[in-house]
């Protein structure tokens, strides 16, 4: 990675070299408001290039910023929509346990038919427990 890097910076430094070399006539510059000094049309040419290149990674990082936004708000909302789904199911459990005149009701709702249990548990004469069918 480091290699690679060095090779980039490398190329770029020998293009920057021949446009300057390359176009080595002097120009003036107006700046609208004002004038720049004349200077060497290759070395305005890399100025614009590094000035375009600083411009757009600002930009793209502001639109980056952006996007990384709206997909938090995105995010958040759907799992606001999630926890509302929850408390109205919880609040409608609530409700229900509130409302219901038995704890079997409460557990499990007012469907739920009334289960009694035929067997008792006696205990003998012995000291044992045993189970007998209620008449």
């Amino acid at each position: 990675m480091r290699f690679l890097l060095f090779v980039l910076l490398f190329l770029s430094f020998a293009y920057s070299l021949g446009l300057v070399l390359a176009n080595n006539t002097e120009v003036g510059v107006n700046l609208i408001f004002s004038q720049a000094p004349t200077m060497n049309l290759g070395l305005l040419l890399i100025l614009c290039l590094i000035l375009g290149i600083v411009i757009g990674i600002l930009m793209a990082l502001l639109i980056f910023r952006v996007l990384q936004n709206k997909w938090e708000i995105s995010r958040l909302q759907k799992a606001n929509t999630n926890l509302q789904e929850q408390l109205t199911q919880a609040n409608a459990v609530i409700d229900r346990q509130a409302s219901a005149s038995t704890v079997e009701d409460a557990v499990y709702g007012a469907t739920a038919t009334n289960v009694q249990d035929s067997t008792e548990t006696h205990l003998n004469e012995g000291g044992t427990l045993s189970k007998r069918k209620r008449d």
